[in-house]
């Protein structure tokens, strides 16, 4: 297999999980908004945590993208996922505000029962 079709199949798999986990945080920011917190919402935080945690013993970055170094050189910061470079280069920084909103509204939810 050449390294431009192992390179597809890890940014495949890697937009995926992405996938997976934007689901993830639309759920729960529903969930919170419609106030219909439950145990899926739970479940969601504890997914979100080991994706934390994942990133921590990487050093701050997705296992997807180490493998896909492998197979690229490139500098772009979307080389190994398909979406594009901007949403790529502030991806984390912009999930990590999404969740810690949806934090929010899930403390008030728990505090105004």
């Amino acid at each position: 297999m050449s390294n431009e079709t192992k390179l597809i199949y890890i940014k495949t798999a890697h937009t995926l999980i992405w996938l997976f986990f934007n689901a993830i945080l639309l759920y729960m920011a529903f969930a919170v908004i419609v106030n219909q917190v439950g145990v899926l919402v739970w479940w969601g935080i504890a997914c979100i945590v080991v994706e934390w945690i994942v990133l921590l013993i990487y050093g701050w970055q997705c296992p997807c993208t180490i493998l896909a170094r492998r197979y690229s050189s490139s500098q772009r910061d979307n080389f190994d996922i398909y979406i594009p470079n901007w949403l790529a280069k502030y991806n984390k920084p912009i999930y990590i505000s999404l969740f810690i909103v949806i934090m929010g509204g899930l403390v008030f939810r728990i505090l105004n029962r």
